[in-house]
C-alpha cells in the first residue's frame, strides 16, 4: 500500500493553470525525484502537498487516509491544516531559518510549541523539554553540526544552514520529507555537503520527494523520477528509464539541454 497517493491534483492562479491532473504514488522508504525546467509546476506541487497552497482539484491520501479532497469541504477546515502539514516536512531553497535563534533553538522550536498541547505538559515540562533538546542534538550530530549548537544562522555557511533546515524538518518525524531544490541557493563547493546528507537519508530509506536540478544526483539517489513540463507529468519511471531511455520527446529535449550546459 502506498504511503502517498496524489490523484488528479490541479492548481490555477487566476487564468494560469499551473498544475493539471497530477497523479502519482509513493511507497514507504522510496525516494522520488521531480525534475523539469523552471516554471514547470514542481515547487507548486510541493507547496500543495504541504498545504502552503490549496489545490483546486483532486485528492491527497496519506497512509490510506484522505487528508485532502477538493470536492469535500470537511477535509479543508483551517483547524485541520496544521495537523495535515505534519505528514510532510519541507526543506526550502533558502533555508528559512529564524535569524534570532541559535542552531539548536531553530530545531527545537516547533517541537516545543507542539509539546505545549500535550495534556501532561505542565506536570512534565522539564522532562519533555530535556527530551526535545536531546533529540535535536542527535539530529544535528547526524548532519554534522554538533559543534554549532549555539551558533546563529549568520555565523555559519549556507551549506550548514541548509543542514540545520534538514534537521529541523526531521525533528517533527514527518511521513514524507520534501526538498525544494535544496542546493539551488548554494555555491558549488557547498552543494556536496548537503547532497551527502540527503544521500545518507536515502540509504536509511527515509521517504522523500526531491525537486532538484542536480540530474546526476537524481539519477544516483532516486528510486523513481518524474519529469514535469507545463504543469503536467510528461514521464515517470525508474532513473534508468527516464534518464537512460526516455520515451517522450519533451523528456529527451529537456535532458539534451541539460547535457549541453
Amino acid at each position: 500500500m502506498p504511503i502517498l497517493e496524489v490523484i488528479e491534483i490541479g492548481k490555477s492562479f487566476g487564468t494560469l493553470q499551473v498544475l493539471q491532473d497530477i497523479s502519482f504514488s509513493l511507497e514507504k522508504g522510496e525516494t522520488l525525484a521531480i525534475i523539469g525546467s523552471s516554471g514547470s509546476g514542481k515547487t507548486t506541487l510541493l507547496r500543495c502537498l504541504n498545504f502552503l497552497e490549496r489545490p483546486d482539484r483532486g485528492k491527497i491520501i496519506v497512509n490510506n487516509e484522505v487528508i485532502f479532497d477538493a470536492a469535500n469541504p470537511d477535509t479543508q477546515r483551517e483547524s485541520e491544516v496544521r495537523k495535515k502539514r505534519l505528514h510532510f516536512g519541507l526543506v526550502f531553497q533558502n533555508f528559512n531559518l529564524f535569524p534570532q535563534y541559535t542552531v539548536l533553538k531553530n530545531v527545537t522550536l516547533a517541537l516545543e510549541l507542539l509539546a505545549r498541547e500535550r495534556p501532561n505538559y505542565k506536570q512534565e515540562k522539564k522532562d519533555i523539554l530535556n527530551e526535545i533538546q536531546e533529540r535535536a542534538k542527535t539530529l544535528l550530530s547526524q548532519v554534522g553540526l554538533s559543534d554549532k549548537l549555539e551558533f546563529y544562522p549568520h555565523m555559519i555557511s549556507g551549506g550548514q544552514q541548509q543542514r540545520v533546515a534538514i534537521a529541523r524538518a526531521l525533528a517533527l518525524e514527518p511521513d514524507i520529507l520534501c526538498f525544494d531544490e535544496p542546493t539551488s541557493a548554494l555555491d558549488p563547493e557547498l552543494t556536496g555537503e548537503v547532497l551527502k546528507v540527503i544521500r545518507n537519508l536515502a540509504e536509511r530509506h527515509t521517504t522523500m520527494i526531491i525537486v532538484t536540478h542536480e540530474m546526476d544526483f537524481a539519477r544516483e539517489v532516486a528510486d523513481r523520477v518524474i519529469f514535469m513540463d507545463d504543469g503536467v507529468i510528461v514521464e515517470q519511471g525508474s532513473p534508468e528509464e527516464v534518464f537512460g531511455n526516455p520515451r517522450e520527446e519533451r523528456t529527451k529535449q529537456f535532458l539534451t539541454r541539460y547535457t549541453k550546459v
